[in-house]
């Protein structure tokens, strides 16, 4: 009986860990965000990791459901590496509705340096607006970065930077729909950040060597010439 119980308890251990591991992953992009509000799962764009998503809609349940909005890489603008959002985000006629997301960007290396914010929708010709504000902090400590809001009427594009770059942030990001007389939606949301990234140890070394090689035949060179 005592063995059988170890054996027993040991399996159910080791599928309790394995459940663990598979929750805790890099996610390929394209993907939903209900995925990568999965506590420990990630996705990479370029050289940027994106941890730690929540999304909450004002009032609950309103469309889209995490499940329903799709996260792709944006990589559309030169110098410009993030994430874009998909989905039916819609207030109809009269009503209010508020999307709120969290994210957390690291870059692998370097620092990260600006946000670039774009917004996709319509009010379908009537009295409604669209907002999307964004305010960025520091991970590190907290410390205020940046903020920037992209509407409608207004501006569709926005863009915030800071100096000196950072390594990690995170994105505080509130969308408010009006539906006014015909409704508002929002169908994509751009999300992209520049960075400063640093050279790897291998690049360096190479560049010392190119660089050497350029001396040598200078000095080369001159030598030549006085002979």
């Amino acid at each position: 009986m005592t063995r059988r119980f170890l054996i027993s308890s040991l399996a159910v251990g080791l599928l309790a860990l394995g459940g663990l591991n598979a929750q805790a992953s890099q996610i390929n992009l394209p993907t939903t965000l209900a995925t990568l509000e999965t506590p420990g799962n990630f996705a990479i764009v370029d050289n940027l990791e994106f941890s730690n998503f929540e999304y909450v809609a004002t009032p609950p349940g309103s469309p889209p459901l995490a499940s329903g909005v799709t996260v792709s890489p944006f990589q559309t603008i030169p110098g410009e590496t993030g994430i874009t959002f998909k989905g039916g985000f819609f207030a109809a006629a009269g009503t209010i509705v508020d999307y709120a997301f969290t994210y957390k960007v690291t870059a692998l290396s370097g620092t990260i340096t600006d946000a670039y914010l774009a917004l996709t929708g319509g009010v379908f010709g009537g009295t409604g607006s669209i907002s999307v504000g964004e305010t960025i902090r520091n991970a590190a400590d907290g410390a205020f970065l940046g903020s920037m809001e992209a509407s409608i009427p207004g501006l569709l594009v926005t863009s915030t930077s800071w100096t000196p770059g950072v390594t990690s942030i995170l994105v505080t990001k509130d969308v408010i729909l009006v539906g006014g007389s015909q409704g508002a939606t929002v169908s994509i949301i751009d999300q992209g950040f520049s960075q400063t990234v640093i050279p790897e140890p291998a690049s360096m070394a190479l560049l010392g060597i190119g660089l050497t090689g350029l001396f040598t035949l200078r000095r080369f060179f001159k030598r030549t010439s006085v002979a």
